[in-house]
């Protein structure tokens, strides 16, 4: 089992600095919330824009070639749009 200490030294090369990660991501957060439709959105729509937001900041602060960001915001951009409804 990998310790917490280890997992997050190692997602350091891929996700970046975690403060500066972070304050991307919640910075990306409150935009969305702060303009538009957000309250217009269904939670699953919410929660994708959420998470892609966050596969955003990973790929701004970490490495932008890690196939993982780019799948899973092509991903959560599926579920955002109903498929988990195929599921």
């Amino acid at each position: 089992m990998t310790s917490p200490s280890d997992l997050t030294t190692e997602r350091k090369s891929t996700h970046g600095d975690w403060m500066q990660q972070s304050r991307l991501a919640n910075e990306l957060k409150g935009v969305m919330r702060g303009i538009g439709n957000w309250n217009d959105l269904l939670p699953h729509q919410q929660e994708a824009l959420d998470m892609i937001a966050t596969k955003m900041s990973r790929a701004c602060c970490g490495n932008p070639s890690e196939p993982d960001h780019w799948d899973d915001i092509a991903g959560y951009a599926f579920l955002g749009k109903g498929g988990h409804k195929q599921s």
